[in-house]
């Protein structure tokens, strides 16, 4: 019998958090039971909590009726196993809830890599149901263990976004507009544009506290504030990448640069309290974009080897930058784990944090 020490937030109100402890009971045959050591909080797992009902995020790591187990990216060690192809003290690293403990059904099983097949996870993206075997695993660096945590899900999202907006020649625009230029998502967009799409004028918009930092990554060809966007040459075709959700300063670029505003893609939430957008805005409709789409829809253009070599080499060269970015900040308990939490859901997290937590 294992006791797992779950950290959760009410669904109706983000603000309010609890920990409690869960009783998993004993493994079945095929479960693994693995000990969650670490795991990286940033803003994107904000975004998961935000969307948690409409996305179906809630519903990776079920809780109490009306409460939540946001989901992370980590690594963790086998505890107990009761699965042929496993032993205790393997590690792994992949979608975890905030908790102590976490019971997987493996299946898929390969040299550096499973699934969890449990069945309640069965209708979500398999994407988000994929671990890494440490051991056999080519993109494992120990060193690197804490920015793979806090970049990694960040990375893929962007290089997805700038593969997509190369694919369509950024539906013929000369400039890309990233909101909330400070966010980890939004400085890897920067990045892989520039190594990657290095013709395309990279606009970077934050706020007025933040500009100084923006502007020393050197990832940005030019850094403005949200009250500035009317400065902006509204006549040159742009296309927009919007990570703040903020919907005041994402209807500001559209009426700012209407016809000449070429796509509007929405990637997550930061400013998860202002994500309402108006229904009279100019410019083209916002278009969600939801990564692991893309991932399966890339994989089945270039197979899972050219996907994964198309991946590898933009991600040697972001994370060789991306290291020199951020502070690491590493924290235990339950206590730790509320307060950083209470940190970064209002946006009072400096961009130079990187939160590393275990429970």
């Amino acid at each position: 019998m294992t006791i797992s020490t779950d950290f959760q937030v009410s669904k109706s109100d983000l603000g309010e958090t609890r920990t409690v402890e869960t009783d998993l009971g004993d493994l079945s045959e095929g479960q693994v039971l693995l000990a969650i050591e670490k795991f990286a909080l940033t803003a994107n797992n904000i975004t998961y909590a935000v969307v948690g009902e409409q996305m179906a995020y809630w519903n990776f790591f079920p809780a109490e009726e009306g409460w939540g187990r946001i989901p992370v990216w980590g690594f963790a060690t086998v505890a107990e196993s009761r699965h042929p192809d496993f032993s205790a003290g393997e590690r792994v690293y992949g979608y975890l809830p905030m908790s102590s403990h976490l019971v997987v059904e493996p299946g898929k099983v390969a040299t550096g890599t499973f699934s969890d097949m449990a069945a309640h996870r069965q209708p979500m993206n398999p994407v988000y149901n994929n671990y890494r075997r440490l051991a056999a695993d080519p993109a494992h660096n120990p060193e690197l263990e804490a920015h793979r945590a806090l970049f990694e899900p960040l990375f893929m999202t962007s290089f997805l976004i700038e593969a997509f907006m190369r694919r369509h020649d950024y539906h013929g625009a000369q400039s890309l507009i990233m909101t909330s230029a400070s966010s980890k998502t939004g400085m890897a967009l920067a990045q892989v544009a520039k190594a990657r799409s290095p013709e395309i004028e990279r606009i970077g918009l934050t706020s007025a506290g933040n500009i100084a930092f923006v502007e020393g990554l050197g990832l940005y060809d030019k850094v403005v504030s949200y009250d500035a966007i009317g400065e902006l040459d509204g006549a040159k075709a742009s296309v927009v990448v919007d990570f703040a959700g903020n919907g005041k300063a994402l209807a500001a670029i559209h009426n700012h640069f209407a016809d000449h505003l070429k796509y509007s893609c929405l990637v997550g939430a930061t400013h998860w309290d202002a994500r309402g957008m108006t229904e009279d805005i100019a410019g083209p409709a916002p278009i969600l974009f939801f990564a692991p789409d893309h991932v399966v829809a890339m994989t089945e253009e270039l197979g899972p080897e050219g996907f994964g070599m198309e991946v590898g080499k933009a991600w040697g060269g972001f994370i060789g930058e991306a290291k020199g970015w951020i502070d690491v900040i590493e924290s235990s308990g339950s206590d730790a784990v509320a307060k950083t939490y209470g940190v970064l859901l209002p946006g009072k997290a400096s961009p130079r944090d990187g939160f590393i937590l275990s429970l």
